[in-house]
């Protein structure tokens, strides 16, 4: 059974009601049926579309998977014109606590993708990180240790993991030579981002 959402308020968060209704219905999705997607009560989502309630951030990234929308347009932003395409000489490194990270989608979006170059040792990989989203990441190079909740994986050049990152995680490079890898991660723009990845400049 799907563990219920509903939990405390998080009122910094914009209202989502001008919007939750529309994407609903262009869904397809009665009350009912969207409610149980979603893990709430039918009540408990009549009062997110009315404004009388506010999501939390688990909540939005949930909506916005039930939906097959992006958390942006539940929000009712409507970005500009964006490149489709990142050209490899466009795709400047940043260096954080010894990690590299090469930007790899557009930025703004609801996914953010990068190659992340992962030393051995150091602060970095000893950082437990908990954060709203998903994060999937492929292994170019490796080995690589992560760390999940209590499970330790070991993971070779061509693995892959995917997971909710609300579950405690570290990431560390098992070997000197260190460890090379895509990531890819849906994190709302919060103070919790800091958590994960160094902030644009």
């Amino acid at each position: 059974m799907t563990p219920r959402l509903e939990e405390p308020d998080e009122g910094a968060l914009p209202s989502v009601a001008p919007r939750q209704r529309d994407l609903r219905r262009h869904s397809g999705l009665t009350l009912e049926a969207a409610a149980r997607r979603a893990g709430l009560s039918p009540a408990h989502l009549s009062r997110l579309e009315t404004g009388q309630r506010q999501p939390s951030l688990p909540m939005l990234l949930t909506l916005a998977r039930v939906y097959g929308t992006t958390v942006s347009a539940l929000l009712g932003e409507t970005p500009g014109d964006r490149d489709a395409v990142l050209r490899a000489d466009e795709a400047q490194a940043r260096e954080s606590g010894g990690w590299t990270y090469h930007r790899a989608g557009g930025s703004g979006r609801a996914m953010q993708a990068l190659r992340v170059r992962v030393p051995y040792g150091g602060a970095q990989g000893d950082l437990v990180r908990v954060h709203p989203g998903e994060e999937w990441l492929y292994v170019l190079s490796g080995p690589l240790r992560l760390v999940l909740g209590e499970s330790v994986h070991h993971l070779d050049a061509g693995d892959s993991a995917h997971f909710d990152s609300l579950t405690p995680h570290r990431i560390a490079a098992a070997t000197p030579d260190g460890a090379e890898l895509l990531f890819v991660h849906t994190l709302l723009q919060s103070a919790a981002a800091g958590l994960c990845l160094p902030q644009e400049t």
